[in-house]
């Protein structure tokens, strides 16, 4: 995410022209058989990735079937067969190849009848610990089903390649599962314990990440980040809450006075007293300033609640004979999708501030300081975070012969990068 505002001379980096040709570059210098990505949007996908196909070979494709950001599969039709249909699962995307002989006098002829399983993942952000266990379960527990379905020879013993946004580190449930093959009650993430009884891998043997293979030695001991981005916490925290900041979150006085500044620029309602506060017209303009429209993102259902909006009532649900079942639950998901900013409705500066804190909770630290900056209030960064939120894991029964990492010590995305997360690609062998 590009903080604003930028520069005049580097407006253009932002574009998606600039963006899409650098990732068009880096995707097609490895030239990989599968290519998994992260947070797509389905409404701009065909265009957005028509180079895939076009330019790059990438005739075969499967995107996430819902979410506004999705995962998407792409890989090569002359080097892969795939295997039955893909599994949608929660945040995770499931698609299982065969490999093909790339012997040109013998085209799509398959090199082994051996599957092989690739795991995309971008899991859930936030205070969301037991959710990130729970998709990373699910996920590799439908490879091992699949392995079994298609009556492979040991399907505990499958192959298996896990990939994606973790949207956590060492510090996360989900990696402690592949990693250590089991987490429990016990292990607490963000304050809270992410299972109520422990999981376990259907798998004889953890996985393996790649770039921690013996074989490999990185600088300094350790793998390069694959997050690289402005160091907002310290910012937008009390300096006293930085630690819990998603148990128990305050936004520091400084962050409070930017807040304040921007409501008293929206608020053209006249309270009882001498201030004024934002009504609907006012937040109607706050939504389109940080969003481009009302009706969409995050904001804009928890002001709609804080300003009196409730919820259709679900008692017609399930209500008169069973045949009106699906007509009722049709009606109730159609009212439900149909939130509005009440016309009398109020959102006082506690409730804009609220807004904000619910942002908090669900880790949007950088939706947070976007918003900060587009209504006149960026944040003063001057620090780097650096995480491995983005991993690649196998199973023992393969070997990563190559591993290629990418490296950037400024803050993402920039001129040389595409997205605030770095890309990883590796090469595999069937041991």
């Amino acid at each position: 995410m590009y903080l604003p505002p930028l520069s005049a001379e580097d407006e253009y980096i932002s574009s998606w022209e600039y963006r899409r040709s650098l990732i068009k570059d880096r995707v097609g210098r490895v030239d990989a058989d599968i290519v998994c990505l992260q947070e797509v949007s389905p409404l701009t996908f065909e265009d957005d990735f028509e180079f895939m196909t076009e330019h790059l070979g990438y005739d075969g494709v499967e995107l996430f079937h819902k979410g506004r950001f999705r995962p998407a599969t792409f890989w090569k039709k002359s080097r892969v067969e795939l295997v039955g249909p893909a599994q949608h699962k929660d945040r995770t995307l499931l698609t299982t190849f065969r490999l093909l002989d790339t012997d040109t006098t013998r085209p799509n002829e398959s090199v082994s009848s051996e599957n092989w399983h690739v795991l995309n993942c971008h899991l859930q952000a936030g205070k969301q610990g037991g959710r990130r266990v729970r998709q990373i379960v699910e996920g590799v527990s439908a490879a091992y089903k699949l392995a079994k379905k298609l009556k492979e020879k040991d399907p505990a013993n499958l192959n298996l390649i896990v990939c994606g946004d973790f949207n956590g580190g060492e510090e996360s449930g989900a990696v402690h599962y592949l990693e250590k093959g089991s987490v429990g009650p016990d292990f607490i993430e963000d304050g809270e314990s992410v299972s109520s009884k422990e999981k376990c891998l259907p798998l004889p043997s953890p996985l393996m990440d790649v770039v921690l293979t013996d074989e490999v030695e990185w600088m300094n001991g350790c793998p390069p980040p694959t997050l690289v981005v402005p160091e907002l916490i310290s910012l937008i925290i009390d300096q006293g809450k930085i630690e819990t900041c998603y148990i128990n979150p305050q936004f520091s006085a400084d962050t409070l006075d930017r807040f304040q500044r921007i409501y008293e620029r929206f608020a053209s309602v006249p309270s009882d007293g001498k201030s004024m506060q934002m009504g609907k017209l006012d937040v109607e303009r706050w939504l389109t300033a940080i969003n481009g429209r009302v009706g969409r993102g995050s904001e804009f259902r928890s002001a709609a609640k804080s300003m009196g909006w409730v919820e259709p009532s679900s008692e017609l649900e399930g209500s008169g004979r069973e045949s009106n079942k699906r007509e009722s639950t049709t009606y109730k998901s159609t009212e439900r999708s149909r939130i509005k900013i009440p016309e009398e409705g109020i959102l006082s500066l506690e409730d804009f501030v609220g807004v904000y804190l619910e942002e908090l909770r669900q880790g949007k630290f950088w939706g947070i300081a976007w918003d900060l900056a587009t209504l006149g209030e960026p944040l003063p960064v001057e620090n780097v975070f650096t995480e491995r939120y983005d991993r690649m894991y196998c199973s023992k029964s393969l070997f990563p012969a190559a591993v290629l990492h990418f490296h950037c010590k400024n803050p993402c995305p920039n001129k040389s990068e595409p997205s605030d997360h770095l890309p990883i690609a590796a090469s595999f062998t069937r041991l």
